[in-house]
């Protein structure tokens, strides 16, 4: 069984509102074991989007929009989903006279427009809304599907984790499309994909590698009866990829590295502190989003000028004048300050250009290098990065992450 999602509203297209409803539908969908093909996004305009409906009901076995069901003009979706079904509208009375009440016990004046929520297609039947006055809507014709729910979140979750997804899972018959998501850090997509090339012919489960900011996900997903079959089938390959990437493998589903890392410096009983320049704090803020992250995050210092390295960390003067605050020297001297002040375990250093142009020494934008202090001595990762400035820092606080990490494993 297949399903299609169509959002409406000329806002999305803009760029004024971001879609996250879609991706939520689509999780419930392969929770159901209904896979998703298509999604589209259309505007306010009857001709495209009743053209989109028709053209995914000629594809696909459930149809779902997001969007559109209020009591303004530019509120085109019933309109657009009896049209596309060669259906009419009608009013449901007990709505009309419950949109009645709602005016009048907060005695606002009702626009006659406000009866448009009351009206559905024929073949269809209203989902209630408790937290609006826009119903849902469930049509069923000629072997298709078409479910239509409202824009506002606190509308559209209760319907969509609610009566949708046990109409749906009811539709599919009890099976489900369960994915797991493996987090790694450093290693690059394409390495990632020529270790486990081989695991990837399957076709239950699959596996799939998809990039992301300075790390690669992998996702393996089952089809079966229940979610627990499909851990099943699952959890061996889950253990064949961690034997091929070892240590590369951090996490799963939501865990972060900053996480994943709090977490092992938590079970060792360790502790660390940062020094960070081009990163500018971010560091420390990835660290400290972690809750609990107090009990091993000692705290940091951002020494973004030659001044405040000399001051704060008290690096030599001539130190940085000799080789620049871009250097592996700087950063071996940034992280064994903060260690020491700090009275950490580890310490970690940032420094580097993130751009968008050369520094005063002429060192190259995307030049880092992250510097790492532990009780056995100081080492440091030069690393050279591509993208604007934000994707730069960004990198640079993976890396340092990673290194921290690996260390702890040790």
């Amino acid at each position: 069984m297949t399903a299609e999602i169509v959002s409406v509203g000329t806002e999305l297209l803009l760029g004024q509102i971001v879609d996250t409803h879609a991706a939520h539908m689509a999780r419930i969908l392969a929770g159901c074991g209904i896979s998703c093909t298509r999604r589209a996004t259309i505007g306010d305009n009857m001709d495209r989007l009743v053209a989109t409906l028709k053209e995914s009901l000629s594809r696909a076995d459930v149809l779902i929009t997001i969007g559109g069901l209020g009591p303004t003009v530019d509120d085109i979706t019933r309109d657009a989903i009896a049209i596309a079904l060669d259906d009419e509208l009608e009013e449901v009375p007990e709505v009309a006279d419950r949109l009645r009440k709602f005016f009048a016990t907060r005695n606002i004046r009702m626009a006659d427009s406000n009866l448009r929520q009351a009206q559905k297609p024929k073949c269809g039947r209203q989902i209630d809304n408790p937290n609006g006055t826009a119903p849902g809507l469930l049509c069923e014709k000629d072997g298709k599907v078409v479910i239509a729910l409202p824009g506002p979140r606190g509308e559209f979750d209760p319907m969509a984790t609610g009566y949708v997804r046990q109409y749906l899972e009811h539709l599919q018959g009890g099976q489900v499309i369960h994915s797991r998501v493996l987090r790694i850090a450093g290693m690059g997509e394409s390495s990632v994909e020529e270790l486990i090339r081989h695991l990837m012919d399957a076709e239950n489960p699959t596996v799939a590698p998809y990039a992301q900011p300075a790390e690669v996900h992998l996702r393996v997903t089952a089809r079966a009866a229940t979610r627990e079959d499909a851990d099943l089938l699952i959890d061996p390959v889950v253990e064949q990829i961690r034997s091929i990437l070892g240590n590369h493998l951090y996490g799963f589903n939501d865990t972060t590295l900053e996480a994943a890392t709090i977490e092992l410096l938590k079970k060792a009983g360790e502790t660390v502190a940062v020094a960070e320049s081009m990163s500018g704090g971010s560091l420390s803020a990835r660290l400290t989003s972690v809750a609990g992250s107090s009990q091993v995050f000692l705290g940091g210092a951002v020494v973004y000028t030659v001044a405040t390295k000399v001051a704060l960390l008290g690096i030599p003067e001539e130190l940085i004048r000799e080789f620049g605050p871009v250097s592996e020297e700087v950063a071996k001297a940034m992280a064994v300050a903060i260690r020491e002040k700090l009275g950490a375990t580890y310490g970690v250093a940032v420094t580097g250009n993130a751009g968008p142009t050369a520094d005063i020494d002429n060192k190259p934008v995307g030049l880092a290098y992250i510097g790492l202090a532990t009780p056995e001595g100081v080492s440091v990762d030069q690393a050279k990065y591509r993208g604007i400035r934000e994707d730069i820092q960004r990198r640079s606080t993976q890396t340092a992450l990673n290194l921290l990490r690996n260390e702890i494993l040790r």
